[in-house]
């Protein structure tokens, strides 16, 4: 018997309680200052009350089951053009996913969203930030900066969290699904 199936046969609260109780570890983590990017819980979460299985979202996404499964506990890092497919699948947000909020999902959304179309540079210059600063921050090239802003490279997952996290800023925003800049907490 498969895991899913096991916990199938419990039910859905057995889930819920679970994800619930290291939601609040994670919560408990983030109020002392620690940046985890976690999306691999909110996945699950959603996959189950979904009714969904690993190979249902695989199908979903055009990868195997086997590549999901990592995604899903995080031993491989989900690409960002994944991520948005789940997202819209679910009709979810990436900020949800990402921990910033538990709004599920923002009113007035665009509802694709274009990896190369990006609210990055609008952002780093409303605020003054400079493409050499803002690398600084990331630990990343100036020119890694200037390729996710024209559009010729799509941004990883964890430069995007961590943009998110270091400017408080919504990744929705930043990836062009809402209209106005949305700060995080």
């Amino acid at each position: 018997m498969k895991s899913q199936e096991k916990y199938h046969y419990f039910g859905n609260n057995i889930f819920i309680l679970a994800i619930q109780f290291i939601d609040l570890i994670r919560n408990e983590k983030i109020s002392k200052g620690e940046s985890i990017m976690n999306y691999g819980i909110k996945m699950k979460k959603i996959r189950i009350i979904n009714n969904k299985n690993q190979s249902d979202i695989a199908k979903i996404l055009k990868i195997s089951p086997y590549t999901y499964s990592h995604y899903e506990t995080q031993d491989a890092i989900m690409p960002l053009k994944h991520l948005i497919n789940f997202c819209e699948y679910f009709n979810i947000s990436i900020d949800y996913i990402f921990g910033f909020t538990e709004k599920t999902q923002y009113k007035n959304a665009n509802k694709n969203i274009k990896l190369e179309n990006n609210n990055l540079r609008i952002y780093r210059k409303l605020n003054n930030i400079t493409q050499k600063e803002l690398a600084k921050k990331l630990n990343i090239t100036q020119s890694s900066i200037s390729e996710y802003e024209k559009g010729h490279k799509i941004i990883s997952t964890p430069i995007l969290f961590s943009i998110c996290k270091k400017y408080n800023i919504s990744a929705d925003y930043l990836l062009g699904k809402t209209d106005n800049p949305k700060h995080i907490k």
